[in-house]
């Protein structure tokens, strides 16, 4: 008998906000959540702006503050997404849960990687007339600093830091796991603490991911690799998936966490099933590092394994939630791998083939309605696909897909329907979600409704 993973619990904290209602009302209206960078003086870089969690803190959600004290922000922002899905899935106060059975899966990026002690110090070494690292200048600056706390400040940097601290705070004792396959990152987390619980090595998973990568380093590498729009006069039309005129991602940051359960565990305490996860593909375009294949043929073979895993059809799709980044090159290509798998070529011999209508053209419309929400929350980086899960069990329960703002004309090669302006109420039962990662990583999930789902204890 086929173990079904089911969501129990989820929660985010995102440049629209802290809590499932709000960011789901920002998103379905339409709102923006980029505004100029506040992080660090980016007046000097080429892209000066930003999606930025806002008026935060974790010490507002977790039980355990003190245990958390010198945190950086991914590691924060994993506290306060994670508490709010421990919370939905009844999980406060349940006294028969196995620690030893409680794992982690995430996908979580660094923190904040340069601490002024340790900037300083190296512009402490830099001689600008010879354009070189005077060693004996930085050596005393370095011995003069930086303090212990500016060291355990560092470690909070790495990716791990936030499972640990997500141990701590939830005594998860069990399985503990941390990728970072770039932007694909924590759809690939979600997609494997389903098959750890399939496989029977624990009863709850808390999985995800959390990043931030608005800080000078962040955003010089994109802006190097022209990845960021540069679109500073008017910030908040600056994500523009799909669009004609896109011209690049806006950063964002965040968090996203889901827990997941078995069926069986959870009907047997009584939790109330928000989806399944159903179906999952992982794949490498074995291509370049930092272009997607031209045909789009990794992220077409994650797709389609998804669907496979889940036991469904392309016209079983109610919505696509794209990776949908504003780039050139991402919003093209996934467009055409999604017509690889919606609208498959003629097989040899058999006289079938894409779906024609009267003219004898290609019918487009049979390929599900398509959006991104990153045109409204920005590029979440490792965190993007966990709060793209969120928004796919959400988009189930309210009927509504969440629309791609900033699209006024498509771009040439972007001719399917990506729900432009305005969200769109109809029948939502399947969402397929992808994610595609600098390295050629390609990770796909299908959400699905579940029939009967909520079960009471004394029915347990």
């Amino acid at each position: 008998m086929t173990t079904k993973i089911v969501i129990t619990g989820m929660g985010w904290v995102t440049p629209l906000g802290h809590d499932l209602q709000t960011v789901w009302q920002g998103l379905t209206n339409g709102r923006s959540g980029v505004d100029r960078t506040s992080h660090f003086d980016a007046t000097t870089f080429p892209t000066t702006f930003s999606a930025e969690v806002r008026d935060y803190h974790h010490r507002d959600h977790v039980d355990h503050p003190e245990l958390h004290e010198h945190v950086g922000l991914n590691t924060s922002y994993a506290l306060g997404a994670a508490a709010q899905a421990w919370k939905q899935a009844g999980l406060d106060g349940f006294d028969q849960l196995d620690r030893d059975r409680l794992g982690i899966y995430l996908g979580a990026g660094e923190g904040t990687l340069d601490f002024e002690p340790y900037v300083a110090t190296n512009l402490a070494g830099w001689d600008a007339d010879t354009q070189t690292v005077d060693g004996k200048r930085w050596a005393a600056a370095a011995k003069a600093g930086p303090s212990a706390f500016d060291v355990d400040r560092e470690a909070e940097q790495e990716p791990n830091m936030p499972l640990s601290h997500l141990a701590l705070e939830f005594d998860a004792r069990g399985p503990a796991y941390n990728c970072l396959t770039a932007c694909a990152a924590s759809t690939q987390a979600i997609g494997e603490a389903a098959e750890i619980l399939k496989r029977g090595a624990a009863d709850v998973m808390i999985t995800g991911g959390c990043h931030t990568m608005i800080h000078p380093f962040g955003v010089t590498g994109f802006n190097r690799l022209t990845a960021l729009s540069n679109r500073n006069d008017t910030p908040q039309t600056a994500s523009r998936p799909f669009s004609a005129d896109r011209e690049g991602f806006v950063m964002g940051e965040g968090a996203g966490i889901l827990i997941l359960e078995t069926e069986a565990h959870a009907k047997a305490r009584g939790a109330t099933i928000l989806a399944e996860v159903a179906g999952y593909g992982s794949t490498a375009d074995a291509y370049r590092i930092t272009d997607i294949h031209p045909e789009g043929r990794g992220a077409a073979l994650a797709m389609q394994q998804a669907l496979d895993m889940a036991g469904v059809k392309p016209t079983d799709i109610d919505w696509i939630a794209a990776h949908g980044t504003g780039t050139q090159e991402n919003d093209k290509i996934e467009t055409k791998a999604i017509k690889r798998v919606f609208l498959p070529s003629p097989r040899e011999g058999s006289g079938e083939g894409a779906p024609a209508n009267d003219s004898g053209h290609v019918d487009l419309s049979v390929v599900p309605p398509i959006s991104s929400i990153k045109s409204m929350l920005g590029h979440l980086i490792a965190a993007a696909g966990a709060v793209q899960a969120i928004a796919a069990v959400l988009a189930i329960k309210h009927d509504t897909i969440p629309p791609t703002a900033n699209l006024d004309t498509p771009g040439p090669e972007c001719d399917l329907d990506y729900v432009p302006n305005e969200a769109r109420n109809t029948n939502v039962n399947t969402v397929l979600s992808n994610s595609f990662g600098f390295g050629g990583q390609n990770d796909t999930l299908v959400i699905r409704k579940m029939e009967n789902i909520t079960i009471s204890k004394s029915d347990s």
